[in-house]
């Protein structure tokens, strides 16, 4: 294969990458899922998104720090690759695209429902269908179309997250002339600050970290950018302020308006809190954002399957076909590989709702957890290596190293222990087990297969060589 027909393009340009950076964190999780946690841990929430933002910035450091030196597509199952070893490469690279093609079946069926919403009539089939197939066009076009399209699709997002956010903090303290300062009683005065006790807030923890996966794309489409290095660096260090404005920002705002208890809360956060303000249309406007969210996170999913998957090409642990790029340097098939299985995913949803599709979603539920883990292993042995052979690359160092890379390691295993112990995530960590074991085998397998053919490619060479000879 020529190499012009393999090789991604830098397409990326900085405003771009820049609003990747910012936006990619701000998922449909945060404006739907955050009811669910409320409703868990009460006002206690709020330390419940600080505690899984902690581990995402630590986390986000350490790739940060390895993108900055080597800034390439597939990023993390490559360091792994290097770090850990090939199976673990195979392995996170395997696990990291199965989670972003079921992403892709259920923001297109999530999407789907809130389009039908305006458009009751058109069937939930033939919307999913629809949603999925312009995506994915945008990402077939070339990587600045996918750009483009998550440069706008972030500004939506984030100029509603700010809007909510000001209009928030200002009646809370009294500021707008029509309400009078709620202050702070709703937030001891249901219960107290954490009514169903630490533990609460430390469950709230395990579904709270789900809603960050997103945020390591940045370091991904690093490597399509035309500046790399700079790209990584702005991501890495504003990582916190965003996951602190964002994500505590606009939850310690809804729970400080409305009392946690509420049912309103529980169904939709940020439709309650735009109802209590007198937004007109309140719902229609949130189920526009939603939908934004929805569309980022499916056509970011689009984009991280198939970079991941030509990664995993690369490395001959895929087949070489998605190796293969257009004009514009955009991974076709690669790209087709993920939509097809999601379409597959999709089918399922009707077919099988409650088992052969819940299945699915259930083993993806800790892949996240997985991911940092194998992102904090792979820093703490690459990091050596880095001082090693080339110090000056490290623009972005892991703070108090290796400290915080241990207690990102141990906390993360807490996580992952404490699932098997909450009964309502038992089977979710059973099934992703069952997956994991899946795609071990799968690398075995692989193994053995390549060890056989080099066996026969030798064999053949050799017995060319005799006949030569005779």
């Amino acid at each position: 294969m020529n190499t012009t027909d393999s090789q991604l393009q830098k397409g990326l340009k900085r405003r771009h990458m820049t609003m990747i950076a910012i936006a990619g964190v701000i998922g449909a999780g945060l404006f739907v899922g955050s009811g669910a946690v409320i409703h868990t841990a009460g006002p206690g929430s709020i330390l419940s998104y600080a505690l899984a933002g902690v581990l995402v910035v630590f986390t986000m450091r350490m790739l940060g720090e390895m993108a900055a030196v080597n800034p390439i597509s597939g990023s993390f199952a490559h360091y792994a690759y290097e770090a850990i070893g090939p199976w673990a490469g195979f392995m996170i690279g395997w696990l990291y695209w199965f989670f972003w093609v079921i992403a892709i079946a259920l923001e297109a069926t999530a999407g789907a429902a809130i389009i039908q919403y305006w458009y009751s009539g058109v069937p939930l089939w033939l919307m999913c269908l629809i949603i999925t197939v312009l995506l994915t066009l945008t990402n077939i076009v070339s990587v600045k179309s996918f750009g483009e399209f998550e440069y706008w699709f972030s500004w939506i997002k984030v100029v509603s997250i700010v809007l909510f956010l000001v209009i928030g903090i200002a009646i809370v303290f009294g500021i707008t002339p029509s309400f009078d300062p709620t202050g702070f009683t709703n937030l001891i005065g249901q219960g107290g600050f954490m009514p169903n006790g630490f533990g609460a807030v430390l469950m709230g923890v395990v579904i709270v970290i789900f809603s960050f996966m997103g945020t390591e794309i940045v370091a991904i489409a690093a490597g399509e950018s035309a500046e790399p290095k700079k790209a990584i660096i702005q991501a890495t260090n504003s990582v916190t302020w965003r996951i602190l404005i964002f994500y505590v920002g606009s939850i310690a705002v809804v729970v400080t308006l409305l009392p946690w208890n509420s049912s309103e809360i529980l169904q939709s956060p940020y439709v309650a809190v735009l109802d209590y303000i007198g937004v007109p249309a309140a719902a229609q406007i949130m189920n526009f954002v939603v939908l934004t969210a929805v569309l980022s996170c499916l056509n970011s999913a689009l984009y991280a399957t198939s970079r991941m998957l030509y990664s995993l090409a690369k490395k001959g642990e895929a087949p070489k076909r998605f190796l293969k790029v257009n004009k514009k340097g955009a991974p076709v098939q690669a790209i087709l590989a993920g939509t097809v299985f999601s379409y597959g995913a999709v089918i399922m949803n009707y077919i099988s709702p409650d088992k052969v599709f819940m299945f699915l979603v259930n083993s993806c539920s800790a892949i996240t957890l997985i991911l940092y883990l194998t992102i904090a292993i792979s820093q703490l042995r690459m990091r050596k290596k880095f001082e090693r052979e080339n110090p000056d690359a490290l623009t972005i160092k892991m703070w108090l190293f290796p400290y915080l890379t241990y207690f990102t390691i141990i906390s993360v295993l807490g996580l992952l222990i404490s699932m098997a112990f909450i009964e309502s995530m038992r089977t979710q960590i059973l099934f992703t087990g069952v997956l994991i074991i899946i795609v071990i085998l799968s690398y075995i397998f692989t193994q053995k297969k390549k060890t056989k053919d080099m066996d026969t490619q030798e064999e053949r060479i050799t017995k060319g060589e005799i006949e030569e000879r005779i």
